[in-house]
């Protein structure tokens, strides 16, 4: 049991793995036992026009507002989700996100004074279709007026100037909810430190619309629909269920679906439903349908999928960046890697952006097999909740960077060559002029950048392809992108840092010469550093021996599962150079073992070499 006596993470983690389990398991048409209401007597008006003449907002708190005022965070739901984002106690029952949010959980209610609202349109008790007209006496219906995320943020800016929180420590959000955080921090840009959003994009994809389109026709075309005024009535339950079931197998991945229902094919559950069950993916699909129609309001979700479908801060990268630019806070974007709804690329865009304008921003595409619902459940919450929970510690504190003397290890996966102290770390960070910007290519767990932002760096930016290694910088409050060097710098314009490192990482790149390239494009000055293979000591190995080189100073691989595809000399590196119009500006050219430069034939005596260059 965890401390609030519920199952402990390692159990819950498993939610969703089962086949009749998913992201709507833990939710329910129960009365939700600790959420208040507020009513704005101010009437809203509406992005679209028109207004709503009161709005009602339930919502539920948790933890508690700080002297200061500035550990509130505020967490946004997706199209189905509601106020209850986690239990209150032993008699309450689980919320939507319950893997995340709770005392000493990733969103630490201990901590933190976490805000989840009920959104504008829902049908959990803020205003919505199913709520009454104060001008009619009946519900509005159909003729619920159509919203958008920028009125749906309008209401939490008044709920959260009611609970007397001035600046937002952080809004989070996946899905829809990242719409709302991506609103907030650009229609509110100084009321918000930090923003998270998580599996969201700029806009909706049009196969994703095509998805909403489809399943709002099948809500609207159901006899039982009347025109939306079906209150009192048999309401559009099959409808509603088909637009859950097609809504449900996009939030699903190849991946999961083929773990949940391949083995039982043939063998579905016996589960009370009137839709089709002869295969086990069509039981699952009928059952969540038939759940989801018990909790959820045909008008709401029609509602609400329009808000989604609008939301649109622009399909070209200069729409976006202008969208974007209005922004003040430090930014976590999280793709995964399974999400075809949202997918990843999409997610790195809006960090291309917030990198192109020169804002703080941590970008990662989480390796998950949960498809669009992978912010929801477990298999991945130890990366995700744990960048979460380390960029929420460096927002609320001064960021805790390590020293030099305290610094670990490169990992093994970072790329990185060489172990222990570096000695061409040592020389490497006092040759990087003092304030410039840096760009630290395949920056491992964020050693380097760490020592340039306790050096007064202020603008570093690393990139790194190991998705431990990212999360170990977001922890250090680093910022970090996460990406493949293979596939170039395509984020970042011309000259757009003062230095670019590529620190003993060319030897694992295959594209060696557009690497080069790129340095020399963004960066006013490269310093690339990497092994030399025709070290002395190598070359013993080789005629001696007649074996791979490993030495003392090199990490244990074997010749069979070495990250290096490139062996080359200090000779080769500088006549690439050459051949490719990249100018060598300096060389230095260093002993690891003895720590001294070497100018006596380097090509033979160092290990090491540092090449400064330019375009």
């Amino acid at each position: 049991m965890d401390r609030r006596g519920t199952q402990p993470l390692a159990h819950q983690a498993k939610a969703g793995q089962g086949e009749f389990d998913s992201s709507d398991a833990v939710r329910t048409a129960a009365p939700l036992l600790h959420a208040r209401q507020v009513t704005f007597d101010t009437a809203l008006k509406l992005e679209l026009g028109g207004e709503l003449p009161s709005v009602t907002v339930t919502y539920e708190t948790y933890g508690n507002l700080n002297e200061a005022g500035d550990n509130a965070v505020l967490i946004c739901h997706a199209i189905s989700g509601d106020s209850h984002v986690a239990r209150h106690d032993d008699a309450d029952f689980p919320g939507w996100w319950e893997i995340v949010v709770g005392p000493g959980r990733f969103i630490d209610t201990d901590r933190y004074f976490v805000i989840c609202a009920n959104i504008l349109g829902g049908c959990r008790g803020t205003t919505g279709p199913n709520s009454i007209d104060p001008l009619t006496g009946h519900p509005y219906a159909a003729d619920f007026p159509t919203v958008t995320i920028a009125d749906s943020v309008e209401v939490q800016r008044r709920l959260v100037d009611h609970l007397g929180v001035g600046r937002l420590l952080a809004v989070i959000g996946g899905s829809m909810g990242g719409h709302q955080a991506i609103t907030w921090a650009t229609r509110y840009p100084q009321r918000v430190r930090g923003c998270v959003a998580l599996a969201t994009a700029p806009r909706l994809t049009s196969q994703a619309l095509a998805f909403d389109v489809v399943a709002r026709n099948a809500i609207m075309h159901d006899p039982h629909y009347h025109g939306g005024r079906y209150y009192g009535e048999q309401g559009p339950a099959v409808g509603l269920a088909l637009a859950r079931m097609l809504g449900h197998i996009t939030y699903l991945s190849r991946e999961s679906m083929t773990a949940k229902f391949g083995p039982s094919r043939l063998r579905p559950r016996k589960v009370a439903t009137a839709f089709e069950k002869k295969f086990s993916v069509g039981a699952y699909l009928g059952y969540q349908g038939d759940r989801f129609v018990e909790r959820f309001d045909a008008n709401s979700y029609v509602t609400l999928s329009m808000m989604m479908d609008m939301f649109d801060v622009g399909d070209t990268p200069a729409a976006l960046q202008a969208a974007l630019a209005p922004s003040q806070c430090q930014w976590l974007v999280i793709s995964f890697s399974s999400d075809w709804l949202f997918p990843p690329e999409e997610g790195r865009e809006i960090a291309d952006a917030l990198l192109a304008l020169d804002k703080p921003v941590s970008y990662c595409e989480v390796t998950s097999s949960s498809g669009h619902d992978a912010f929801l459940l477990g298999d991945s919450v130890e990366t995700y909740g744990g960048m979460i929970r380390g960029f929420f510690a460096n927002l609320s504190a001064t960021p805790k960077v390590v020293e030099r003397s305290q610094a670990p290890a490169p990992t093994l996966s970072s790329g990185t060559f060489f172990q222990g102290d570096r000695v061409d770390l040592r020389i490497l960070v006092d040759q990087i002029p003092l304030d410039s910007s840096v760009l630290d290519l395949g920056c491992g767990s964020g050693q380097l950048m760490s020592e340039l932002v306790a050096r007064g760096h202020s603008r570093v930016v690393g990139v790194e392809v190991d998705e431990k290694a990212v999360l170990a910088c977001v922890r250090r409050g680093l910022n970090v992108i996460h990406a493949d060097l293979n596939r170039g710098l395509t984020g970042f314009r011309d000259r757009h840092f003062d230095v670019v490192v590529l620190s003993q990482a060319l030897q694992c790149i295959e594209d060696t010469k557009g690497i080069l390239r790129e340095i020399t494009r963004v960066g006013g000055l490269g310093i690339v550093s990497f092994p030399n293979f025709a070290y002395r000591k190598m070359r013993e190995m080789y005629y001696e021996l007649g074996r791979s080189p490993k030495l003392p100073g090199l990490y244990g691989y074997e010749w069979y599962d070495t990250p290096n595809r490139r062996f080359a000399s200090i000779v080769d590196v500088r006549e690439l150079c050459q051949a490719i119009g990249v100018r060598v500006l300096r060389e230095i050219c260093l002993n690891s073992e003895s720590g001294q430069e070497v100018h006596d034939d380097p090509n033979l005596n160092a290990d090491i070499a540092m090449f400064f260059i330019s375009a």
